[in-house]
């Protein structure tokens, strides 16, 4: 029995994992495919390498943190503990939940900068100017 407990508390402390096709949809339901000229195979792209589609992801950096399925990072754009310039206008914790909502309003916020998809690193060095679809490829969206 207390096995048990202890895998529930660790599957609920995991997050969500999206399949890569899941993701997908819920990006396109969310508006995000072609948004501020990011294709869908972007968007799936990007977060598959900032966070495996996770969205309890978090990478700690020196100076800032990275959270959620997209790795928003704390210094610009949401507010943890440390001085953050809060683009966003959230709590960091708030990208940490399964309902995706805030994560995806506020990527969507980070695009619109003159940065746009370049603000992530991930994106940056396996996403831009290359041939994404496979990102896409045998999902029906």
């Amino acid at each position: 029995m207390k096995l048990l407990v202890l895998l529930l508390c660790v599957a609920a402390a995991s997050g969500k994992v999206f399949t890569r096709c899941d993701w997908a949809r819920v990006l396109k339901e969310n508006g995000m495919d072609g948004f501020a000229g990011v294709s869908l195979a972007d968007w799936v792209c990007l977060t598959q390498w900032e966070s495996h589609y996770n969205t309890q992801a978090i990478n700690r950096n020196v100076g800032s943190t990275d959270y959620g399925i997209f790795q928003i990072n704390s210094k610009y754009w949401c507010k943890d503990d440390s001085p953050s310039w809060n683009g966003c206008h959230i709590n960091c914790r708030e990208l940490l939940t399964d309902d995706v909502a805030a994560a995806i309003a506020c990527a969507k916020r980070i695009v619109r900068d003159p940065i746009g998809p370049s603000a992530w690193v991930g994106w940056k060095h396996h996403c831009k100017n290359r041939d994404l679809h496979e990102y896409l490829a045998g999902c029906i969206i």
